[in-house]
C-alpha cells in the first residue's frame, strides 16, 4: 500500500495569514491609524458599546467602523446613525475575518484617514479568536446572561485578547454571575488581560473603556 502524502493545509494558512497580519500592523503603524479588533458571541452588546465609545471620542478623534457579518447591513447603519465613518463586510459564509479580508476592509474605509479603526469582528467566541486580523489590540465583550464561566469554556478568546468588557452588569443581580470568579478564570486565560466591568445600556464603566482605548491611540501615534 503506498503513503499517503499529508498536507498540514491549517498551519499553513495560519502561517501565511500571521505573515499578512504582521505586515499590516507595520502598515497601520507606518499610517498612524490605530485598528481595533472587537469579538464576541451574539447578543452581547457590541454594537451598543460601540455607540457608547464613538460618543465619548468622536469628539477627539477621527473614527471608522467596519461591521462584519454573514449577511446584513443592520449594524453598518446603525453606526453610520453616529455620525462616524461606517461600513459593512459580508463574510460570505465565514464566521471570521483574517487579515486579508481586514486589509480590504480597511481600503474600502479608506482608513488612512481616521485615528481609529474598529473591526467588529462576525459573533462568536471561536473561530474569530484563531485568526489574527492584523489589529493593534483584541477586544473581547462578555455579557453577564452568558455566564462567569465562558472563560473556561472558550480559552483561546480570552487568551488572545487584551481587554474584556464585561457588558450588561445592571443585571447582574438576575443571573448566577460571579465577577471574581469571572475575573479569575479570564486571569487564568492571560494574566495581563485588563477585565473593565459595564453597562452599555446605562453608560456605566464606559469611561475607564475610553480612557483605556484613549491612552492606546495616542500611544500607537507617537
Amino acid at each position: 500500500m503506498k503513503d499517503v502524502r499529508v498536507l498540514e493545509v491549517k498551519q499553513s494558512v495560519f502561517a501565511n495569514n500571521d505573515k499578512q497580519a504582521e505586515e499590516l500592523r507595520k502598515d497601520l503603524k507606518r499610517r498612524k491609524v490605530y485598528l481595533l479588533n472587537l469579538m464576541s458571541s451574539p447578543g452581547s452588546g457590541k454594537t451598543t458599546t460601540l455607540m457608547r465609545t464613538i460618543e465619548a471620542l468622536k469628539d477627539e478623534m477621527k473614527i471608522g467602523v467596519m461591521e462584519a457579518d454573514i449577511d446584513s447591513d443592520v449594524d453598518a447603519r446603525t453606526i453610520a446613525s453616529t455620525g462616524v465613518k461606517s461600513i459593512q463586510l459580508h463574510t460570505g459564509g465565514m464566521c471570521h475575518l483574517d487579515a486579508e479580508m481586514t486589509r480590504q476592509g480597511l481600503d474600502g474605509l479608506e482608513a488612512g484617514d481616521v485615528d481609529l479603526a474598529i473591526l467588529e469582528n462576525v459573533g462568536n467566541l471561536v473561530c474569530p479568536a484563531e485568526f489574527d486580523t492584523g489589529a493593534c489590540k483584541n477586544a473581547c465583550i462578555l455579557s453577564v446572561p452568558e455566564g462567569h464561566d465562558k472563560p473556561l469554556k472558550y480559552p483561546l478568546m480570552f487568551t488572545v485578547c487584551d481587554v474584556v468588557l464585561v457588558n450588561k452588569i445592571d443585571v447582574m443581580s438576575y443571573f448566577d454571575f460571579d465577577m471574581e470568579k469571572c475575573m479569575e478564570y479570564i486571569h487564568m486565560r492571560n494574566p495581563d488581560a485588563k477585565v473593565i466591568p459595564i453597562c452599555a445600556k446605562t453608560g456605566e464603566g464606559i469611561g475607564e473603556w475610553a480612557d483605556w482605548l484613549r491612552s492606546e491611540v495616542r500611544a500607537w501615534q507617537e
